[in-house]
């Protein structure tokens, strides 16, 4: 399931030497704020088949010392969202201008996809190719009208001994003996041979279960920084995969901008997509939000209220793209679902987590996750009202997902991974964007 994560800088910004002496006394840093226990929320949308997802094991911090010996100290006050260096986008790619996406010929585009999971899941391979060829099934979410997938995966997936399971040989001849990175790239390859781009999805470090941090005792930070490394690298000349989500849902003790070198969330994203934009600047790095940010709780990943005063910093300008996670009340039931005025309070609602960096005009935010059943009328009251929002708005978005076996969502296909559920599909019709070029 998906949480916001946030959390509030505490150390002082070295300010430029010819304002030191006006600011001396002004103490530029911001009070410190409390440090932020588990999320008041520990309901969210599962990441995939697994209902471990719902109880996601809470991470040890084996690792901190990793995480502290790259971290940045934190900032003190409003900054600007970006401050780095102007790289023209390659060919294929896009870049991003006050809340809008554009590609390489200054043309505004949208982000409008969905997410196929299942190589972030113990089989290693997208889920469904026991029923149908990775083919057939990229054929379909094209002739449907979408211009992107989220591929989510887990670190996991690059060890020796992850081997894919389910996946039926008859129908999918040429993905036998492949596996990791070589499977991956028979998805890539597919999804651009069909004018599909593709942004890839850190989902967990291993498959077993969500992690609350980006790192864990056997996944370190450091295998999650070279791990992006590496795909910066193997996909550098490669315009299909557009854009990296650094890591899914970060909640619990992860915070944002408070400097705590084991929980700081923003800061370890500025490291990673600072790293992968040293290896090709052309990438969209893409960053969640937390589950909690001072006492406001919400969704793993839907809460990015700490990036008003605390943004992301990177060091190409134009490359950064803000995520949130949305969900209905049939996957838990936040307090805002039975205010008396639902669901004409939520605009309000999103407005205040996440809404006002695009609102304003400050960053673009992709809605990473959004999905329901779609049975109840207060998950169909919210489905209306988000696809309203997002048209208002011209959000991007990933629908989760394209699977049937999500457990609390269900799929854009049904359970014989064939019909197209069209409750769902003909709501996301309207909000679907041209092919990107």
């Amino acid at each position: 399931m998906r949480t916001p994560l946030h959390s509030v800088n505490t150390a002082s910004r070295v300010w430029p030497a010819l304002c030191a002496t006006l600011w001396l006394l002004a103490a530029c840093a911001q009070p410190a704020r409390p440090g932020e226990s588990a999320s008041l929320q520990s309901g969210a949308p599962f990441t995939g088949a697994n209902a471990a997802d719902a109880a996601a094991n809470s991470t040890t911090n084996a690792n901190a010392r990793d995480a502290g010996a790259q971290a940045t100290q934190a900032d003190a006050g409003p900054v600007p969202l970006e401050g780095g260096t102007s790289v023209p986008s390659a060919a294929g790619y896009l870049h991003a201008q006050g809340a809008k996406l554009f590609d390489v010929q200054g043309r505004e585009v949208r982000l409008t996809g969905l997410s196929w999971f299942g190589l972030e899941t113990s089989n290693y391979a997208p889920h469904g190719l026991w029923s149908r060829s990775l083919a057939s099934m990229l054929d379909q979410i094209k002739s449907l009208g979408y211009n992107m997938i989220r591929l989510p995966f887990c670190s996991q997936l690059f060890d020796a001994g992850s081997t894919p399971n389910g996946v039926d040989a008859n129908q999918n001849p040429d993905l036998v003996g492949v596996r990791g990175l070589a499977l991956m790239d028979k998805i890539v390859q597919a999804a651009g041979a069909r004018g599909l781009k593709i942004v890839l999805d850190r989902h967990r470090p291993d498959s077993d279960a969500q992690s609350t941090l980006w790192y864990t005792s056997a996944y370190s930070e450091q295998r999650w920084i070279d791990d992006w490394k590496m795909l910066a690298a193997h996909y550098k000349n490669d315009a299909t995969v557009i854009g990296f989500d650094l890591h899914n849902e970060p909640h619990a003790e992860a915070t944002w901008g408070d400097g705590n070198p084991a929980t700081d969330w923003r800061a370890a994203a500025e490291r990673a997509g600072n790293a992968v934009l040293d290896v090709n600047p052309n990438l969209l790095i893409i960053v969640e939000g937390v589950e909690k940010y001072g006492s406001t709780g919400g969704w793993w990943g839907g809460n990015l209220r700490g990036a008003k005063d605390h943004p992301v910093r990177l060091k190409v300008d134009g490359r950064l793209v803000y995520s949130a996670h949305e969900y209905p009340a049939s996957v838990f039931n936040q307090s805002w679902f039975s205010d008396p005025s639902y669901p004409n309070n939520l605009p309000a609602v999103w407005r205040d987590a996440w809404g006002y960096l695009v609102e304003d005009g400050l960053a673009p935010v992709w809605v990473g996750e959004l999905g329901t059943k779609n049975q109840t009328a207060s998950d169909k009251q919210w489905l209306h009202a988000f696809a309203t929002y997002i048209d208002q708005h011209k959000l991007n978005f990933a629908y989760w997902c394209w699977n049937p076996d999500s457990g609390d969502t269900g799929g854009i296909l049904q359970d014989d991974w064939m019909t197209v559920n069209q409750d769902k599909q003909s709501v996301l019709q309207p909000l679907l964007a041209p092919p990107i070029p």
